[in-house]
């Protein structure tokens, strides 16, 4: 009753079984099929139903503590004492723009501490890494931060924040960032990605209307589509993406420039100093060394330019 047990934890943080569905990747009939199986299996209810909205009840609360218990005993299962020496396997979620990047250095660092464990990488978007790290079923993700407060049992850690920069055709290199906005067809950074929706929020605040042309969640593809002509983008001045594709230009947005922050989420553990804590350091020293030589590449260019 394991996973039964992890999606009446997410309905009882997030207050519905639609909510809790979106979270952790399941349709509301299945978290509700899943409360049934469990409410059946306890034999006692756990929800005070009303309307769309599932309330714990006494007995509810009771099993929520247990069930956060046995969910961190069940994890614990697989990193018994003394275990970093025998090894095992860390689930490591990872936005696209990490994964050439952040991961190869800090787990080839983490390797030559602990080479007897193995090191799973899953790709995914951001909302449903978040889901995943929540549910226990990944031990940390690297994302990019969400617009809304994470829950208590979760820890952030902030690697890199990266400016967005209008990126425009070559041809169109000396026009001021805010004309090109809006004359220009816009090609929008996916709305349903947090990074997406800080651009929203920014041209909402900024009341900066735009001529929509093509919705992209993939950054490479927002760069090539750019280099190409078809439009102007939105989008974070990424180490992951690498030099921008010939014909593409990036003009800074001077100070109306705002951030993208990518971070690791992870539960908070109750062993200090185990594999999956050093696997984290490892990645914040990386990304550390990453934003430091992206830093230092940067200067020089601008160096370059004011000499030329």
């Amino acid at each position: 009753m394991l996973r039964e047990l992890t999606t009446f934890i997410a309905v009882a943080r997030h207050g519905t079984f639609a909510a809790a569905g979106a979270q952790i990747g399941f349709t509301q009939s299945a978290v509700s099929a899943q409360m049934q199986r469990l409410e059946a299996h306890l034999g006692f209810a756990l929800f005070d139903r009303t309307g769309r909205s599932a309330t714990l009840n006494d007995a509810g609360r009771r099993t929520l503590e247990l069930a956060d218990e046995l969910i961190a005993l069940y994890a614990r299962l697989a990193e018994p004492e003394g275990s970093d020496e025998r090894g095992g396997t860390l689930n490591v979620g990872a936005i696209a723009s990490a994964h050439a990047v952040l991961l190869p250095d800090a787990i080839a660092m983490f390797r030559r501490t602990l080479p007897a464990w193995c090191i799973r990488i899953v790709p995914g978007v951001s909302l449903n890494l978040l889901a995943q790290v929540d549910a226990g079923e990944m031990d940390m993700a690297v994302i990019i931060r969400p617009p809304f407060s994470m829950p208590s049992e979760l820890q952030w850690r902030t690697l890199v924040a990266e400016p967005f920069v209008l990126l425009a055709p070559a041809s169109l290199k000396r026009g001021e960032w805010r004309e090109l906005i809006e004359t220009q067809p816009f090609i929008r950074y996916d709305r349903r990605s947090f990074g997406g929706r800080q651009v929203d929020v920014f041209l909402r605040r900024k009341r900066i209307a735009v001529h929509d042309a093509i919705e992209v969640d993939e950054l490479q593809g927002i760069a090539q589509l750019v280099a190409r002509g078809t439009g102007v983008a939105l989008v974070p001045k990424s180490a992951g993406i690498g030099a921008w594709p010939r014909g593409a230009v990036a003009l800074d947005l001077g100070d109306d420039t705002f951030y993208r922050e990518i971070g690791l989420v992870e539960r908070a553990r109750r062993v200090p100093r185990d594999a999956a804590t050093l696997l984290a350091d490892c990645i914040a020293k990386a990304a550390a060394h990453a934003d430091g030589a992206s830093q230092s590449a940067a200067g020089k260019r601008t160096t370059r330019r004011k000499t030329a």
